[in-house]
């Protein structure tokens, strides 16, 4: 390709003296000089812009890819916690039954005051299917302790608050309608109680056999 055609010193000069006299033709050169700039001025933002746009685009599929290892990573702990609820169900109920028998066993002589066996308590569980004496589908779930023609009921805490001995209560209640008979006795078994409790079992006429008082 050809270099550019030079102009010469005469040339140059001639120019010159155009834009000081011709206003038109320096309003020319002065916007065609200001397109120039522009469309400078233009390319080198979209030069930034592109820049910008791939670091951007880079951030984005990391952000992705790290995204998706999370995702990935949730759902395996998802799967993990299920199976740990699947496994740690019949341990945690295993668990408070053998609770339950320690603190009786715990408490074995002031029950016996109280005329009950601490070994020969059962647990009695009753599912209302149909609604029969509760709601339909509840469980029913009640320590009993059978004696000659006396019958306890029993609830085992290892901490027993006001809103425990309100449901002991209506519960034992339900208890005697399926079973079909009035409970001599309904005893509370306590490593803690609270005070209020204490009150409201008394109130209530409920036996409380316990370790501590716990004030609120």
């Amino acid at each position: 390709m050809a270099s550019p055609t030079l102009l010469s010193e005469e040339e140059k000069l001639r120019l010159l003296k155009t834009i000081e006299s011709d206003v038109e033709f320096r309003y020319a050169i002065a916007g065609v000089l200001g397109i120039s700039a522009i469309l400078d001025e233009l390319r080198r933002l979209r030069e930034d812009f592109n820049k910008r746009f791939e670091e951007v685009n880079k951030r984005l599929e990391e952000h992705g890819r790290i995204l998706a290892e999370h995702s990935e990573r949730l759902e395996e702990l998802t799967k993990v916690v299920g199976e740990l609820k699947v496994g740690v169900g019949p341990l945690g109920r295993r668990l408070g039954r053998d609770l339950e028998k320690t603190i009786l066993k715990l408490y074995e002589r002031s029950l016996a005051e109280k005329g009950v066996e601490a070994e020969r308590v059962e647990r009695f569980v009753y599912r209302d299917v149909d609604g029969r004496f509760y709601r339909r589908g509840a469980r029913i779930e009640v320590d009993v302790y059978l004696h000659d023609k006396a019958m306890y009921l029993v609830e085992v805490k290892s901490y027993a608050d006001h809103e425990d001995i309100e449901w002991f209560y209506e519960k034992a209640h339900i208890a005697e309608k399926i079973l079909g008979r009035k409970a001599d006795k309904l005893i509370v078994v306590a490593v803690g109680v609270d005070k209020s409790a204490l009150e409201r079992a008394k109130a209530l006429g409920v036996d409380v056999v316990y370790g501590d008082v716990i004030e609120e």
